[in-house]
């Protein structure tokens, strides 16, 4: 089975993610959703959680491997890059959505140093604007920026253009395609609502108006 697989079966397995087509989730975005994504759950499967590291920090080596820092994004990339920087034994940060209110103001916690080239770890990618907004936040600290990874992607359209025009490299270890495939092989869904499936991630923002 192939990592993609692999990734989709524990999030199915762990219940990361949720599929329901005819009961459909509202984003904060206001867009209908046939899909809710929460990779956090897959930290309390010690094996799935162990799976997703050692393919995270295989594929910085393989992508990004001059790699200086492993830096998450907050708050769900947190307890992943963690792991991922303790087994490729690089230092680690988190990127806060904007500074603290208090304290020292922080948007960056964990030390940092002008010129390191950094992997941006992330959960999740859906549109890739919150993403983002953490890579503005390392490059104007004087941070280089080599790429991001996360664990899933939904492979919206809007995400790759996002990407494209901030200059970042994005891997990604499984993705919508992969999922619903899956899903389909469990019978986690049924067969009748493939197409609707599919045709989320075509307009997911026309979807279920």
């Amino acid at each position: 089975m192939t990592t993609a697989r692999k990734i989709a079966n524990i999030l199915l397995e762990t219940e990361a993610v949720k599929l329901s087509p005819n009961a459909p989730f509202t984003w904060s975005s206001g867009w209908k959703s046939p899909i809710y994504c929460d990779n956090r759950i897959t930290l309390s499967d010690v094996e799935g959680r162990t799976f997703i590291k050692k393919a995270l920090a295989k594929a910085i080596k393989k992508h990004f491997p001059e790699v200086d820092l492993v830096a998450g994004v907050a708050t769900a990339g947190i307890a992943q890059g963690a792991l991922v920087a303790d087994y490729l034994k690089v230092p680690f940060a988190y990127v806060r959505p904007k500074p603290k209110e208090h304290g020292m103001g922080n948007q960056i916690e964990g030390k940092i140093v002008k010129g390191q080239k950094v992997v941006v770890l992330e959960d999740l990618i859906s549109t890739g604007g919150s993403s983002l907004k953490a890579v503005e936040a390392l490059r104007a600290a004087g941070i280089e920026v080599i790429g991001m990874i996360s664990v899933f992607t939904y492979g919206l359209k809007v995400a790759g253009i996002n990407f494209q025009e901030a200059d970042v490299p994005l891997i990604t270890l499984s993705n919508y395609n992969f999922l619903i495939d899956e899903a389909r092989k469990q019978q986690y869904v049924k067969e009748e609502d493939i197409a609707s499936l599919k045709k989320w991630k075509r307009s997911p923002e026309k979807w279920g108006n």
